[in-house]
């Protein structure tokens, strides 16, 4: 009685040997192709069993949300310059600025629009002898309730109802004197 070939190896090797004839073959499975153009998906892959799986929808959604979004990256990106209207990560920076700027000076607007009505309607209080603060207080004592946009307005389009308004906030602070005018001025 001669030894067998399967006594002649080690228990591993026996172990291993019994584990790999017990496994079906695998079929090779056909090379992956990449998409062309980027816009086709591959819809079909094969598993590791051979069987046929189809991609899911969610796969298919998850890319077409991607393409989205960079579309909408794209379009806020338009004009920029250099590479921040076509690189993506570029674009999605400078576009990310861009909002942060917005975001901040829709705020300054307001704020510029402000002190703009202000130094108009100080230019047209100082033609009458009166300055802003003063001219601001009178009204708010006489319950004038005009804002500043208005009162700027009236300063530029219409002289006369600003005179008007200028004489009511006079006479109710008396520190709205009208200014000396010549000689009386320096003495």
């Amino acid at each position: 009685m001669g030894l067998g070939k399967e006594t002649q190896l080690k228990p591993t090797e026996i172990r291993h040997n019994r584990l790999a004839a017990s496994l079906p073959s695998l079929p090779s499975a056909p090379p992956l192709t990449e998409p062309r153009g980027g816009d086709r998906v591959l819809q079909r892959r094969r598993d590791i069993a051979g069987q046929e799986a189809v991609i899911g929808k969610s796969d298919i959604a998850r890319v077409q949300a991607l393409k989205d979004e960079q579309g909408q990256i794209f379009k806020l990106a338009k004009g920029f310059r250099g590479r921040a209207k076509n690189c993506i990560r570029i674009a999605r920076e400078r576009v990310e600025k861009a909002l942060q700027y917005s975001y901040r000076d829709r705020r300054n607007k307001k704020r510029d629009m402000r002190s703009l009505w202000i130094e108009r309607i100080n230019a047209g209080t100082r033609l009458h002898g009166v300055n802003y603060g003063n001219f601001m207080h009178g009204l708010m004592k006489e319950n004038i309730q005009l804002n500043r946009k208005v009162l700027s307005e009236l300063s530029m389009h219409e002289p006369y109802s600003f005179k008007a308004l200028v004489d009511v906030s006079r006479t109710a602070f008396p520190g709205n004197r009208p200014a000396k005018e010549g000689l009386a001025s320096i003495l």
